[in-house]
């Protein structure tokens, strides 16, 4: 019987095809975690940066700053 577990092993490590897919999943992944990361604090950056023209050029922000 473990004879055969490791001949099933030996041709699991040997059987690369779903490796590739498994692989650009994962970078496809940390791709979007890292794009929806800098997106959220460009956001966020803008918007302080336009309140804060507002302010400058107003003298007092709007409600929506």
């Amino acid at each position: 019987m473990l004879h055969y577990v490791g001949i099933l092993i030996g041709k699991l490590k040997r059987d690369e095809r779903g490796a590739t897919l498994v692989e650009y999943a994962i970078a496809l992944l940390v791709a979007i975690g890292v794009g929806g990361f800098v997106v959220t604090n460009l956001s966020t950056n803008t918007q302080d940066n336009f309140c804060s023209a507002d302010d400058a050029v107003q003298g007092a922000a709007p409600d929506g700053c």
